[in-house]
């Protein structure tokens, strides 16, 4: 998919050029594919009977190798696999690893209630963006139907976050999925010995099922193709997780293996999301800090060996937050830096007499001068100029951070209005073009300091309003 062309996927377009579809041009509307920013339904005459076979053979090319699959139900139902190329720089990764995390059913209803709550509620604000977890993997520990058919009614009631069922033993999982069936529950999981039964649950149930098969690569190509033959489409693949040793390094590589043979090699008994299960750690290691550290570490190692899901137990944030902030940074577009929309945003409580300072609206940037103003308690108004998500220093070699565009930041957001005076603190970094910024604004420029955390000394020591 990643080396298909604007002009293979045009060619295959009507090419009215009619802009029904929201693009200026057919070409335009063939590059938004490519990235799925539209998708076939938006071309209009495409869905005429007379370019059925163009629709087909587009269907064809724009399907990902490594299939998308729903998990859940409602707005907060999740997407996994959707995938394309091995390589996010080669297009980019779509559908973030979702992160489930497990309740069991010998659990009392208060653990689960404070549990549940924690799961739902966890969030972290990152450079603009709020992080959450995703799901509630659902355990049977007790082998008992009844238990566990009651947690599973009890864990629907406390949240509407999507579902994983997890048990081996298909009366339990046909329990739970005759309780969940309509939140459409990841079924967890069909193995060499139960895949019949488990299989035809997944059937007459409509969900996903992930294929286990630890450590045994042939075994899990065997099992996929076993339920391909029964009718199933919709499945996720389980190659085992294995903290320490050997396994370790192997499941690594059977890992990547899977996934290249989805996208290199067009194989589709692969092409499905891979699954990962990083609280396999709890079952190695008894002490808490040891074992919550451990699951995040393979968790981190599978999330950069392509698991499109993964199930863990630790809740602490310490535990949480590098997995969080590594999923960030790999489900970015690298060719587009994150960015924060130019304008005058109030940090604190400034009144006429409070600073102007100016920076960049690469988030990185605003989010880490905007940090620091708060901590520094400085109540200003901050003017962000659009350089096209660059920061200060590659903005300012690049030109793409210039005193017109200071210029045009001042006038569109109306900071004159905010205050009485006309001085604007620019970032050290910027200082070479300070002359020009007051030819072009009328204002008088003040260099700030090279480091954000130094702002609040610097106005101790030079902000007055004369």
């Amino acid at each position: 998919m990643a080396k298909v062309s604007p002009m293979e996927i045009y060619r295959l377009l009507p090419g009215t050029n009619c802009k029904e579809c929201g693009e200026v041009s057919c070409m335009a509307f063939a590059s938004a594919l490519i990235e799925r920013k539209r998708t076939i339904e938006d071309c209009h005459p495409l869905l005429d009977e007379k370019y059925r076979d163009k629709r087909k053979k587009l269907e064809a090319i724009l399907t990902p190798p490594v299939k998308e699959i729903v998990i859940g139900s409602g707005s907060k139902a999740v997407k996994i696999g959707g995938e394309e190329v091995m390589y996010r720089h080669e297009l980019t990764y779509f559908n973030p690893t979702a992160l489930f995390f497990d309740v069991h059913d010998e659990m009392s209803s208060d653990e689960i209630s404070e549990r549940i709550t924690r799961i739902d509620h966890f969030i972290i604000t990152r450079i603009g963006q709020d992080l959450r977890l995703n799901g509630v993997a659902i355990r049977s520990r007790s082998g008992d139907p009844t238990k566990f058919g009651e947690v599973v009614l009890s864990v629907m009631e406390r949240t509407d976050l999507p579902l994983a069922i997890c048990a081996l033993d298909p009366e339990l999982l046909e329990i739970a999925l005759e309780i969940a069936v309509d939140r459409r529950p990841l079924i967890y999981a069909a193995t060499r010995d139960n895949w019949e039964k488990v299989g035809k649950l997944a059937l007459d149930h409509k969900c996903p099922l992930v294929a286990s098969s630890p450590g045994d690569m042939q075994g899990l190509l065997d099992l996929s193709q076993d339920l391909l033959d029964m009718g199933l489409s919709e499945l996720v693949l389980d190659i085992g997780s294995y903290p320490l040793g050997d396994r370790y390094g192997q499941m690594l590589e059977n890992l990547a293996a899977l996934r290249r043979m989805a996208i290199e090699r067009n194989l589709n008994l692969v092409g499905f999301p891979l699954i990962g299960v990083p609280m396999v750690a709890w079952q190695i290691e008894k002490d808490d800090v040891k074992a919550s550290m451990m699951e995040a570490t393979l968790a981190a190692t599978q999330m950069l060996r392509y698991c499109d899901i993964l199930i863990l137990h630790s809740l602490e944030t310490w535990s949480i937050l590098p997995i969080l902030t590594l999923r960030q940074n790999i489900y970015t577009d690298p060719r587009v830096p994150i960015q924060v929309d130019p304008g005058v945003y109030t940090i604190g409580n400034p009144d006429e007499e409070s600073p102007v300072l100016m920076t960049t609206n690469f988030a990185l940037t605003y989010y880490t001068v905007a940090a620091d103003l708060e901590a520094s308690k400085v109540d200003c108004h901050l003017i962000v100029v659009d350089t096209e998500g660059l920061a200060v220093e590659p903005a300012m070699a690049g030109g793409k951070l210039t005193a017109s565009l200071v210029k045009d930041v001042i006038v569109s957001s109306k900071v004159k209005d905010l205050v009485k005076h006309r001085k604007i603190i620019i970032p050290g970094m910027a200082a070479r073009i300070s002359g020009e910024i007051e030819e072009a604004t009328g204002w008088e420029v003040m260099v700030g300091p090279l480091d954000s955390s130094r702002i609040g000394g610097y106005l101790d020591q030079n902000w007055t309003v004369s």
